[in-house]
């Protein structure tokens, strides 16, 4: 209580005014003699008691980055316009670049001497815009300019840790560049995932095409090999991870599609799946269904219609 009292005090609001009681109760507050801490705080510079941010320009650049450091890039710009030394610095922008695009081939060559960070930011923003309009003017947009080499382990790289460009584009870009698609599928872990969960996360970085052509068998096909590399002990081969996935994405449409009625159960799942695949064992089957059931499509919005 003896705290409180002394905290309105210190901010100029009587007890007796904040608290209800009659004035007479605190009649000897005004005559108590200071404290030590008071008497401190009264010598202090009203300008070091001022709540408001410090100008970073008086901050030592190391502190100074540090506050700018936790901008994203519209925000830099606009500090820029007030701490123009501090937010072009070419650290902030390396970190944003890398932060945003993972793999980039320039990144590998020497500091030029007109090279800057800043504007390779701007660059590759733009190159994602244009991706995401048209994969192959995005990337034309790219190698022409010498940001990234014209090499199928470039462009995949690129398109692995690059998170803004859509998955739809992406799969338009691969239908042509199968020896991307191939150096993409290679840069994956798939080490100790569930198979339906692993074939998700491969659809959600590149959609699934929505017809079941020849564009979809390769997908499944590099897949099943990445995946059987990334888990040696499983105990299946190239063949029977092709298989089942197929068949994940048949169960998955049949579980999760509005339009079909008579949905399979899980017995006849593991039945047909057992006698398709042969070295699979039954409870491995039970539980790849009662993961579709319950997580859903292995590739949503792509076959659910």
């Amino acid at each position: 209580m003896g705290q409180v009292l002394r905290r309105l005090q210190e901010v100029g609001i009587r007890p007796q005014d904040f608290l209800g009681f009659p004035i007479h109760d605190f009649t000897r507050w005004d005559e108590r003699e200071p404290t030590t801490e008071q008497t401190e705080r009264e010598t202090i510079p009203s300008v070091a008691l001022s709540t408001g941010f410090p100008d970073l320009a008086n901050l030592p650049p190391e502190l100074g980055l540090e506050v700018l450091s936790h901008l994203n890039a519209t925000d830099l710009c606009l500090a820029s316009c007030v701490w123009s030394h501090l937010a072009n610095d070419e650290l902030l922008w390396q970190s944003l670049c890398r932060s945003c695009w993972g793999s980039v081939s320039v990144y590998k060559y020497g500091r030029e001497a007109q090279f800057s960070y800043k504007q390779l930011f701007m660059l590759l923003d733009e190159a994602c815009l244009t991706f995401n309009t048209d994969p192959f003017v995005g990337v034309e947009y790219l190698t022409s300019r010498g940001i990234l080499e014209d090499r199928p382990i470039e462009i995949a790289r690129f398109l692995h840790t690059t998170k803004q460009l859509w998955p739809n584009k992406k799969l338009e870009f691969l239908q042509q560049r199968t020896d991307v698609l191939e150096r993409l599928v290679q840069l994956q872990n798939f080490q100790n995932q569930f198979l339906p969960n692993a074939l998700r996360k491969f659809f959600k970085e590149v959609s699934a095409p929505q017809e079941r052509g020849n564009t979809l068998t390769i997908m499944i096909e590099n897949f099943s090999e990445r995946f059987c590399a990334c888990n040696p002990k499983l105990g299946l081969g190239k063949d029977a991870v092709f298989v089942l996935c197929f068949s994940l994405i048949m169960l998955s449409v049949d579980l999760c599609s509005p339009h079909v009625k008579n949905k399979m159960s899980k017995r006849e799942f593991i039945k047909n799946t057992c006698r398709a695949v042969s070295e699979l064992s039954g409870d491995l089957a039970g539980h790849m269904y009662d993961n579709i059931y319950l997580a859903g499509h292995v590739a949503p919005k792509d076959f659910c219609s």
